[in-house]
């Protein structure tokens, strides 16, 4: 008897993935959008990552409003705190990363993009404002933007926690 081998989940219906493209639109846009009004950065790389978890799996742990904005925020201040000690180096980079994982897991903020925000940190070496713009303001409009999408696609369905 050969082993049963689990097989790739089947993909969503076609409503539900048009709603998330609409969804990851509306946030990244939003936040492109208010940026270019503001004159303030909004977006970093890793905010994209943190729609496809947000409009694609908004069930999912990662996905909830403690997880993206508190992973974001916590991520990057570790970014700042290694920026700080040991500069930009390969093992601070590695350190960083590994640092903000433990963080995460620690405070029950998971949040997979937010691994990213370190490296954002030592490679471009903010000011400390990159903490509010972009890191916590865009985090708030990726989620109120969730919260938005996903509650039209089916009430009450985002998010399955708060904090």
């Amino acid at each position: 008897m050969q082993p049963h081998k689990p097989s790739a989940p089947s993909a969503p219906p076609g409503r539900f993935i048009l709603i998330s493209m609409a969804g990851a639109a509306l946030a990244i846009g939003a936040t492109a959008w208010l940026a270019q009004q503001a004159g303030v950065a909004l977006l970093m790389a890793p905010f994209g990552a943190s729609c496809v978890l947000a409009f694609g799996l908004p069930d999912s742990p990662l996905a909830q409003p403690r997880s993206i904005v508190g992973g974001h925020f916590l991520s990057t201040l570790v970014g700042f705190a290694a920026l700080a000690a040991w500069g930009p180096t390969w093992w601070s980079a590695a350190l960083s990363v590994a640092l903000a994982l433990g963080v995460m897991l620690w405070t029950r903020t998971v949040h997979a993009p937010a691994g990213a925000d370190p490296l954002v940190v030592l490679a471009t070496a903010p000011s400390i404002s990159f903490l509010v713009t972009p890191v916590l303001a865009g985090s708030l409009i990726i989620v109120g933007c969730a919260w938005v999408v996903n509650n039209a696609r089916a009430r009450r369905s985002y998010p399955r926690y708060w904090w």
